[in-house]
């Protein structure tokens, strides 16, 4: 069905004619853009496999083709999208995929090209979270990710996100993304900008999206980025991969910064081909080895991306101007931490060496080891996950802590009325009790929290903000 509300400014649709490659049509550019966008789906494999996803969901009538970059990843259609909104399905409140866009795949998937397993990496401009979230999978949940996010108002938003889908490897910051480069210097693996821009390939999903596009914009958007990338490769150990991306359409915000920082350190920029990086790949790619997605290639946004990787030191940045101030809390270490683990252990919490207890006040955190060496050296909104809280009768366990971190013991199964109720906030009062005073109440073999037994109901300990009303699940799901 055309979406003929689409509006194209004429200055764009003039940039557009002249940017298009050759073998590629102006008019069914035009087309594609005034074509509602496919929705899609990408398997969250932290929690469940591609193949147990798909079993899963068999029953329930959605049509999923698999996107080509990305094995997670499916464009979705379903006959009730109406009644049930994709967002209120049991699989998604459990975390067990994220909605996300076709395109947005890419980066990542580049990131992570030709065999790179990167122990730190930052994603530079993370909210909502679906490139952290994504970059965390295909880490195993192992090393690293700083993600920062430059709007107060979105870093909650990207919290909810790397919570629901059971992450514990992030540290948050909210900087503007030009600190970086002087205050955490050559300290990645690898680094995903995926830049601020003019938004040129989101018309699809947002007719109005170009209502206020002025090529003088886009020119003064590009000075940003380029302040942006420069800071991201300084930011970048020397042998370590930089992806930068965009979902915009214009050179000026693409090719022409990526070709700026060539220009700049010529003989540390490394362009990487993508023309390998899945088997359709040529019909994007441009004469540097780019990918430039016009929408009508892959039938979804329009985006860029682009893989560097540096090849040798550049001259540091000054130091940054700001002071980090005394980081609040301390190591947990010995007796202290040793018990910790085996009241953590005894509710069914388990995790590796790869995150150490820290503590303030009365709180116990797990911190990434890997981002450990950054402490001091910049300002973090959140570190790791917070596991617990100490009262007087042993330990709090904290909801994104349970998400994280549940194994296989002390899990109690809810039947679909009852985990429907848990996720409407409201306690549950199943036919059998657990045996412990505290167990992780599980659906689809799936952990939904934390419940305190009291007499014959199980209380809810789900977070309230996160506690949904209207229709949930799908209705042909199993009842047990």
């Amino acid at each position: 069905m055309a979406q003929n509300s689409v509006f194209l400014p004429e200055q764009f649709l003039t940039q557009m004619r002249e940017a298009l490659p050759a073998h590629l049509s102006f008019d069914d550019f035009v087309t594609a853009c005034r074509r509602p966008l496919r929705r899609s789906i990408r398997v969250n494999t932290l929690k469940i496999s591609v193949a147990d996803f798909l079993n899963l969901v068999s029953p329930y009538g959605w049509q999923l083709a698999p996107v080509p970059w990305c094995e997670e990843g499916f464009w979705i259609e379903r006959d009730d999208e109406d009644a049930l909104p994709l967002g209120s399905t049991a699989e998604h409140l459990s975390g067990l995929f994220y909605i996300q866009e076709a395109s947005s795949m890419l980066p990542v998937t580049a990131l992570f090209a030709d065999g790179n397993t990167p122990e730190r990496v930052m994603d530079v401009a993370a909210a909502p979270g679906s490139k952290t979230t994504q970059i965390a999978a295909r880490m195993g949940n192992r090393g690293a990710i700083l993600a920062n996010e430059f709007s107060a108002s979105r870093v909650k938003v990207l919290h909810a996100n790397i919570s629901r889908c059971g992450i514990h490897n992030v540290a948050l910051t909210h900087f503007d993304g030009r600190v970086f480069g002087a205050a955490l210097p050559e300290a990645f693996d690898a680094i995903l900008l995926d830049a601020p821009c003019s938004g040129e390939g989101v018309v699809r999903k947002d007719p109005d999206a170009l209502k206020n596009w002025s090529v003088e914009s886009n020119l003064d958007i590009a000075a940003t980025q380029r302040e942006l990338i420069d800071s991201a490769f300084h930011a970048l150990k020397p042998g370590g991969t930089l992806v930068y991306s965009t979902c915009t359409l214009n050179r000026d915000e693409n090719e022409a910064v990526c070709l700026w920082l060539k220009a700049q350190y010529p003989d540390a920029v490394e362009f990487l081909p993508l023309d390998e990086l899945f088997i359709s790949a040529k019909d994007a790619l441009t004469p540097e080895g780019f990918l430039h997605v016009f929408p009508q290639i892959y039938d979804c946004e329009g985006f860029f991306v682009a893989r560097m990787r540096k090849t040798r030191a550049v001259p540091a940045l000054p130091a940054p101007g700001f002071k980090v101030g005394k980081f609040p809390f301390a190591p947990l270490k010995g007796r202290e931490a040793a018990q910790v683990e085996a009241a953590a252990s005894r509710v069914g919490l388990v995790w590796n060496d790869g995150l150490h207890l820290w503590a303030r006040d009365k709180e116990i955190w797990l911190f990434p080891a890997n981002i450990e060496p950054l402490i001091g050296k910049v300002r973090f909104s959140r570190l790791g996950i917070r596991l617990a809280e100490v009262h007087n009768k042993g330990y709090r366990w904290q909801h994104e802590a349970v998400i994280a971190l549940a194994g296989s013991d002390n899990t109690f199964a809810l039947t679909h009325q009852e985990a429907e109720e848990w996720y409407r906030g409201r306690d549950v009062y199943p036919d059998s009790a657990p045996e412990q005073d505290e167990a992780i109440v599980t659906y689809q073999g799936y952990p939904l929290g934390l419940a305190k037994k009291v007499g014959s109901r199980l209380k809810n300990s789900y977070p309230r903000e996160l506690v949904r009303d209207g229709r949930l699940f799908t209705g042909n799901a199993p009842t047990a």
